[in-house]
């Protein structure tokens, strides 16, 4: 089959789009044609080169689509059927999957890493035959994927797939990070670094859980004036002052009980963490570059009984949680609508991501039917 594809051929070059075949599903594989897919800072990382892989790949990690085919062996889905590709597949048999941790698998880790699929093969071509990486095992910027069976959830055929989309990375992230890792109880205080996509939704999500006070924090005044629709109650631009002390100083120089990283880089971490009063927790969402390393007050970690941690995916079981999510969303707990800033056509990928890096959309899509 043939599909138009938004392909990375080289770091800092612009995404070429381009047709591709895709090679039809084996065993134990579905093949989902796309009509929504998240316009996300991972992928950016890749674009950028702050995340080394291996090209040429197609990118694209948050999505939603239809079933189109499926290969022999496969139970769970049929063509027809309506999905959310999961970005961190998981094999469910090794102790990761079977203790309730899947993003941990190491089969969805390989994927993520080498660009191939469980066989070590790909099943995208270019135009000259050469194979075409696949990212985290989905690669949502082709109209047509083929991933593994594992990689995709069923979702109700009356979910607009655009929600659906937006569920399957950015809110889930977002969500479990303050259910799940966090676990914040009614009553904390809460901060959150860096106001895009991810923290909007730890911002959303720490409302929901009952904290009393949500302080948002970035350099960009437009992700501030997001944060405010999503329930944060204060507000301190990183560019205009020390977020430490901002935070302290709207804490009764306590700190808070929980701070979010969602940035991805050293000073907001080190930020985040020194921003936590006396046996606070900091949790960790960004994806910093490999070699990123940031300097931890190792006395408080021991003197203050302060938890730092890390979250991949909202550490949560996406197979019930995106579930989860959907009815959240039915209930008005979860606001999809807000969030959702703009979507482009796939041929305005480039855009699309040049939009992000300014900071003009809280979350935005492409819609690769559109081309």
């Amino acid at each position: 089959m043939e599909a138009l594809a938004a392909v990375c051929y080289q770091p800092n070059e612009p995404l070429r789009l381009e047709t591709v075949e895709v090679l039809p599903p084996g065993r134990g594989e579905v093949q989902v044609r796309l009509h929504a897919a998240g316009v996300c800072h991972s992928d950016l990382h890749v674009m950028k080169g702050d995340q080394p892989m291996k090209m040429p790949i197609i990118l694209g990690h948050e999505g939603a689509g239809i079933v189109e085919a499926i290969g022999d062996g496969v139970t769970t889905v049929e063509p027809g059927d309506h999905v959310i590709p999961i970005w961190r597949m998981s094999c469910g048999r090794c102790e990761y999957c079977l203790s309730g941790r899947p993003a941990l698998c190491d089969v969805g880790t390989q994927m993520r890493f080498t660009g191939l699929m469980p066989d070590g093969q790909t099943r995208f071509r270019n135009s000259a035959g050469e194979p075409i990486l696949h990212y985290a095992g989905v690669s949502t910027f082709s109209q047509v994927s083929t991933m593994p069976e594992g990689a995709v959830v069923k979702i109700p055929d009356d979910v607009s797939l655009e929600h659906a989309a937006l569920i399957g990375c950015g809110v889930i992230t977002g969500y479990g990070a303050v259910m799940n890792a966090a676990d914040v109880p009614a009553g904390s205080k809460v901060a959150v670094f860096g106001c895009g996509g991810i923290g909007l939704n730890v911002i959303q999500t720490a409302r929901l859980a009952g904290a009393t006070q949500i302080i948002a924090i970035d350099r960009e005044p437009r992700k501030l004036s997001y944060a405010a629709e999503f329930g944060a109650t204060d507000f301190i631009n990183a560019a205009e002052s020390d977020p430490v002390e901002a935070v302290k100083d709207l804490t009764n120089g306590l700190g808070v009980d929980f701070a979010f990283e969602a940035i991805g880089l050293p000073e907001p971490i080190e930020q985040a963490y020194d921003s936590t009063r006396k046996g606070g927790t900091c949790v960790v969402v960004g994806i910093a570059p490999p070699s990123a390393r940031a300097r931890i007050n190792v006395n408080a970690l021991v003197y203050a009984e302060k938890t730092l941690r890390g979250s991949i995916y909202g550490s949560t079981r996406p197979r019930i949680d995106l579930l989860k999510l959907i009815d959240l969303h039915r209930a008005g707990k979860i606001d999809l609508d807000r969030l959702l800033t703009k979507t482009y056509p796939l041929s305005q990928i480039n855009e699309a991501y040049a939009a992000l890096e300014r900071g003009e959309v809280a979350r935005s899509l492409v819609l690769p039917q559109e081309g």
